[in-house]
């Protein structure tokens, strides 16, 4: 496994060409400062907030989509992974209609696509803190598309737009990717790897030294997982917000949503 440096690119409203052939190439991209010091501690205060609520009300499920739940270093329960934030909260909506993110839309091009607050899980928050008896502190290989077939639709492009709210260094764990795996055929696509089960680090794959404020963008048919910090505790905490944008027929989720069934599945096999 290796670090790479991609180049310090900043997003704005529209990409670049060098931008869309980097990620044609590769399947993802990294923009440095998407949001300030000052917005990202807005959203860590707004995001414990929410969180605060959830545990309140005792909530298990949003919109069909299950909560994951752990416990802090004090041995407080905790919400390993929300989902739908923009629905609790005017400062993650506004943050949906934010020009620069809609710019992202051109990597599916010549696919028509939108940024899907109602739909799939919405605005995802992944609060990865390790400790002894935490369930989500990394999660094995995997793409994105199986979801479609589970949904009975072909798959689709989409893109997983994650916005960073902790410095992570390369050597803190974090994403790590298979470049080009965006393009791979359909049978490595589904059997290239075992879904979730498989954490073991691969010759090819790469990560990143992040930064708290950066964005990174990647192809959901990318293989990627995120590696376990090899810390305990408040150094190992990695909050990362992800934005999907997705083609296809709209499907809005609402609160009478089953649970899809992959979302079973990977609760029984990610640690």
């Amino acid at each position: 496994m290796k670090k790479v440096v991609f180049p310090d690119f900043t997003l704005e409203e529209k990409l670049t060409e060098e931008q869309l052939r980097l990620f044609d190439e590769t399947g993802a991209i990294v923009f440095r400062n998407f949001i300030s010091p000052e917005t990202v501690q807005l959203f860590i205060s707004e995001i414990n907030r929410i969180e605060k609520k959830l545990l309140d009300e005792g909530t298990e499920k949003v919109n069909g989509i299950p909560l994951k739940f752990g416990k802090d270093d004090k041995g407080n329960r905790m919400i390993q992974r929300m989902c739908f934030l923009s629905s609790f909260s005017d400062i993650f909506h506004e943050l949906l209609q934010d020009p620069r993110l809609k710019a992202l839309i051109a990597f599916l091009q010549p696919y028509e696509g939108r940024i899907a607050e109602n739909e799939k899980d919405g605005l995802i928050l992944n609060n990865y803190v390790r400790m002894p008896d935490s369930a989500f502190t990394q999660m094995g290989w995997h793409t994105d598309s199986p979801r479609d077939l589970f949904l009975g639709q072909k798959i689709l492009p989409m893109l997983n737009v994650g916005i960073h709210l902790d410095d992570c260094p390369f050597d803190n764990g974090g994403l790590r990717i298979l470049p080009g795996t965006h393009k791979q055929n359909m049978m490595k696509l589904l059997f290239g790897k075992k879904y979730f089960i498989d954490n073991n680090p691969d010759r090819r794959e790469i990560g990143f030294d992040l930064n708290a404020g950066d964005l990174t963008v990647h192809d959901g048919r990318l293989w990627h997982r995120a590696q376990q910090s090899p810390h305990y505790g408040e150094q190992s905490r990695r909050r990362v917000m992800y934005v999907p944008i997705i083609t296809g027929k709209y499907m809005p989720k609402h609160a009478g949503s089953k649970t899809p069934f992959y979302h079973r599945f990977a609760s029984k096999v990610q640690n």
